[in-house]
């Protein structure tokens, strides 16, 4: 069965419930084989890429296990404020 992008967000808002973003984008045309997530989380802070990316597959290992592709991209809120940030 296909992982919906509901799912993945259901999850990840249960697992970091202070996330001030998360979207789950299907990047497979619609057919829920891969995915593209971004969580924007204060609990990021302090640790290494690596380190957030090994903790957002632990939450989503069963998940992750049914897709073809899974890519994610994980920020404190600084980060992301300044990646959305305009810049002069």
């Amino acid at each position: 069965m296909p992982v919906s992008a509901d799912s993945l967000t259901a999850i990840l808002q249960g697992a970091y419930p202070d996330a001030t973003h998360i979207n789950a984008l299907d990047i497979s045309g619609g057919c829920g084989a891969s995915y593209e997530i971004t969580i924007v989380s204060p609990s990021f802070e302090g640790k290494t890429t690596l380190k957030r990316h090994r903790e957002v597959n632990e939450k989503l290992k069963a998940e992750i296990a049914e897709l073809h592709a899974f890519t994610q991209k994980t920020y404190t809120p600084a980060q992301w404020e300044k990646l959305n940030t305009p810049t002069a």
